[in-house]
């Protein structure tokens, strides 16, 4: 038989079935307990406490019987029991699934409107250095590298845990931390007497630095860099003047707080100075905890390395994809910018390689693969890497990149 109640009465009907079946127990517990009393009493006793067994008995026997009533009003208690919780259920918890419906419907076509494309751009724009903050596997070096071919400048790299391969298109002599921070604390003084020498520079001969004092430092793992005597010296100098005197620094690390880059007591110059730009999860987290916007959140997830934040705003690159671009903002007396065409760069020794390879072979054309074979100069890297030497070399004029993609070669034209 099934019970007619309405559910908002079913509860109330089951305490009272509950409460009714566990009086009649208790009241036998007693009465028998009486009647176990009685017999050890006096004579004169034993009318009275059977007396006070026999009226506990009945009570409890009433009480069966209303329990027994509650049961047949009821029908099947456990199935009562299931229809009173699944009611509870459907009433608790459908605005639940509903959100989730909601949050779970994004569009897979959704566009961010603030995309940037050219994080150059925007950098050389603001005129800032670059704060990269990422896991292991984010590609921080790949977008190190990036970002030093298009901004020029001998390219010195701070990293006492490097393993075998990790900064391949570093020349040796620029890879320091192999003496521990030691010797990264002795380079960086001798950065700041660079840059001082800069200053100089600037204020008897030339306003304008020759590309052969420019300077693009990585500071790979910030946090471990900065037990360096000079670190705080190092990041805040080159922090506030840097970028005029054509010292560009790019610090890495797993999380962006003040402390992380020996900035306690000045953060305001990490966010004045710096342009954070996150990669992977970081970005992610960034997106769903700070701007609060799943799909933005869902957005990066689907990209891959090629999306990321820099700052506030999305970003999509594919190195592989990145063609070459010769304008790039510089500074003018008036403090503005203006666009002039980059200037060629000291050659290193992978791109002295690649360019004496092209003049030896002009009109053909150059892959990754033909290079790994060619040499053992290339052992330790990457295609996307070597491709990225292509595009920069084409980006200053030297020869020009065919394809794109997995398929972009160089080749050398005058």
């Amino acid at each position: 038989m099934t019970s007619d109640l309405h559910p908002s009465q079913l509860h109330q009907h089951l305490q009272m079935y509950e409460r009714a079946k566990w009086s009649y127990c208790g009241g036998l517990a007693i009465s028998m307990g009486l009647l176990f009393l009685g017999a050890t009493q006096k004579p004169e006793y034993k009318p009275w406490v059977l007396g006070a067994s026999v009226a506990t008995l009945e009570v409890g026997r009433r009480h069966r019987q209303t329990a027994k009533l509650l049961q047949e009003s009821l029908g099947d208690i456990d199935r009562a029991s299931r229809l009173n919780f699944q009611a509870w259920a459907r009433a608790n918890t459908q605005p639940t699934a509903q959100l989730a419906l909601t949050v779970g419907a994004i569009d897979v076509n959704w566009q961010p409107e603030n995309l940037i494309t050219d994080p150059v751009e925007y950098i050389n724009r603001v005129q800032k250095h670059v704060a990269l903050v990422g896991g292991t596997g984010d590609g921080k070096s790949t977008q190190a590298q990036y970002f030093s071919t298009r901004i020029g400048g001998k390219v010195v790299v701070y990293d006492v845990d490097s393993a075998k391969g990790d900064w391949g298109w570093v020349a040796p002599s620029d890879l320091i931390g192999d003496g521990g921070l030691p010797e990264v604390d002795k380079a960086m003084q001798e950065a700041l007497d660079h840059l001082e020498k800069m200053r100089v520079y600037r204020k008897e001969v030339s306003k304008d630095i020759p590309q052969e004092f420019a300077r693009f430092y990585i500071a790979e793992e910030f946090p471990v860099l900065a037990d360096c005597d000079n670190a705080p010296q190092w990041i805040r100098q080159h922090a506030k003047v840097g970028r005029k005197r054509k010292q560009f620094i790019m610090v890495l690390a797993q999380n962006d707080t003040a402390a992380n880059f020996a900035l306690e007591g000045d953060a305001d110059i990490l966010d004045t100075c710096f342009v954070r730009i996150r990669l992977g999860k970081k970005a992610q987290d960034y997106a769903k905890s700070t701007l609060k916007n799943p799909q933005l959140e869902q957005w990066l997830k689907a990209g891959g390395k090629k999306r990321f934040m820099v700052d506030d705003h999305p970003c999509e690159l594919d190195l592989g994809l990145w063609q070459p671009n010769a304008i790039a903002p510089a500074e003018n007396s008036g403090g503005g910018s203006e666009e002039v065409l980059m200037q060629p760069s000291a050659m290193n020794e992978f791109e002295q390689f690649i360019l004496d390879w092209g003049q030896q072979h002009p009109g053909e054309v150059l892959k990754a693969a033909h290079l790994s074979r060619a040499t053992r100069l290339f052992d330790n890297m990457q295609p996307d890497e070597i491709r990225i030497f292509f595009a920069s070399m084409a980006d200053r004029g030297l020869g020009e990149v065919e394809g794109s993609g997995d398929r972009l070669g160089w080749r050398w034209s005058k």
